[in-house]
């Protein structure tokens, strides 16, 4: 069984984005502004790849899908804060189409005579530090199920939303059925559809799908970056963790208080 997460690292798509620009040359500005790609790498830093490297099941794999005009210095800073990681891999694209390079990413990763487990990671997102196994076993417990169909969805629908800054973290949970994070699909062998194939939100339309309400699964980050954001979404009704909240990020999710105020606490690249 190959199990494959994907994360977009700043990717200059045509399309894929809720925020419209009128040229590639105009999302590439927006996508590599100092200001924004400083705020994406102290949260790839602090929160998303911090989860990761906690797997309690380490037998996984990561794309991350950049541009391939990203600034060689920005993308030696990329490859520095993931070499501790040895399931990264960087791989990078030119503009093009969002959900048809991204399925052939994940195609081009595949062992298609395995089954496969995919999911998508954003890149100021975390998954519990037993997501990976949590999704092992849930495969096994569906054997039936995934024999049945070509492909299967599993979601775990209770989690929290986050915002970081140099006084910590604030936080509040949350119940988000087929969300980004922590939501995977099953794929059989031979089988070339992706998780990419589907709208996340709608993905219960086309295949069966099986839920699960463990708490604290998940964190979405709320930052100014956040492509919804900019389309006016509300802010989240966070308050800031007790000394008791920061222990369960740091146990649940590996994401530590203190490290997040002393890297957003410093100006630009210190």
């Amino acid at each position: 069984m190959q199990i494959i997460g994907l994360c977009r690292f700043s990717y200059p798509a045509l399309g894929g984005f809720q925020v419209g620009h009128k040229t590639v040359e105009d999302r590439i500005a927006y996508l590599y502004s100092d200001s924004r790609l400083e705020e994406r790498f102290r949260l790839f830093e602090t929160v998303a790849l911090p989860c990761l490297k906690a797997q309690t099941d380490p037998d996984f794999e990561l794309i991350i899908v950049v541009g391939a005009t990203l600034p060689q210095h920005h993308l030696d800073r990329l490859h520095d804060i993931t070499a501790a990681l040895p399931q990264v891999r960087i791989q990078a694209e030119g503009p093009r189409q969002h959900r048809e390079v991204m399925k052939e990413v994940l195609n081009s990763a595949r062992d298609r005579s395995l089954p496969c487990l995919q999911f998508r990671f954003d890149d100021d997102d975390a998954v519990a530090v037993d997501f990976i196994e949590r999704l092992r076993n849930a495969s096994d417990d569906c054997f039936a199920l995934t024999q049945q169909h070509r492909t299967v969805a599993f979601d775990w629908n209770r989690g929290l939303i986050a915002e970081y800054g140099p006084g910590g973290i604030a936080a509040t949970e949350v119940f988000r059925p087929f969300d980004v994070a922590a939501m995977a699909m099953y794929v059989r062998p031979r089988c070339p559809l992706t998780i990419m194939n589907y709208a996340h939100n709608k993905i219960n339309r086309f295949m069966p799908t099986v839920s699960f309400d463990t708490k604290h699964m998940f964190v979405r980050g709320h930052n100014a970056s956040n492509d919804s954001r900019q389309k006016g979404e509300p802010p989240a009704d966070v308050i800031p963790l007790t000394p008791e909240g920061e222990e369960m990020f740091r146990t649940r999710f590996a994401i530590d208080a203190n490290a997040v105020r002393e890297i957003f606490s410093k100006g630009p690249r210190e």
